[in-house]
């Protein structure tokens, strides 16, 4: 057998990479079941980072990116997010379903915050511009929170849904 040689460099041609992000093709959340639903209330969802526009704490501050709960803030598409809303409403804990969204764990609170108002974490005032902004939406109560969230709440929660795609059945039946 001949190999075949050529003084030309072969070129490879590079490539094209499509002019915006493609989206991840992994599976998105599951809304609720409509038996896993306890309730559902109509409330204004606004965005917020952990940055000074929306906490007053810089990325120096020893507390920046860190809610009223202790946990540290998360946006996860695929799993679950942390969101602020009035304790009186939604206790610390309580799990909801926001369409558009997807599922929010209640670990913040907020000055403005109050009533039938939440506040859905982004990592930058970017992503809540274009991402969401102000909206009237009727979220899904999942779950009534004891009054706390903790790391591992948060954790365990973000595994079951990354498992399942929705909140099992066997979690909620959880005492936390």
């Amino acid at each position: 057998m001949a190999l075949l040689w050529s003084p030309q460099p072969m070129v490879i041609p590079r490539p094209e990479l499509p002019d915006k992000e493609v989206g991840n093709p992994s599976m998105p959340v599951l809304a609720p079941r409509s038996e896993q639903v306890l309730g559902t209330q109509k409330v204004t969802a606004t965005g917020y980072t952990a940055g000074v526009e929306s906490t007053g704490k810089g990325p120096k501050h020893p507390q920046y990116g860190i809610t009223y709960s202790g946990v540290k803030v998360r946006r996860d598409k695929e799993t679950v997010s942390t969101i602020a809303a009035d304790p009186k409403l939604f206790p610390m804990g309580s799990i909801l379903y926001i369409p558009g969204y997807g599922y929010g764990i209640v670990a913040d609170t907020g000055s403005a915050i109050k009533g039938n108002k939440i506040d859905l974490y982004f990592p930058t005032t970017k992503q809540v511009y274009k991402e969401w902004g102000k909206k009237d939406v009727e979220v899904q109560v999942i779950r009534q929170g004891a009054g706390k969230c903790t790391e591992k709440m948060l954790s365990d929660l973000a595994d079951a849904i990354n498992v399942y795609k929705s909140v099992p059945d066997s979690w909620l039946d959880k005492a936390i």
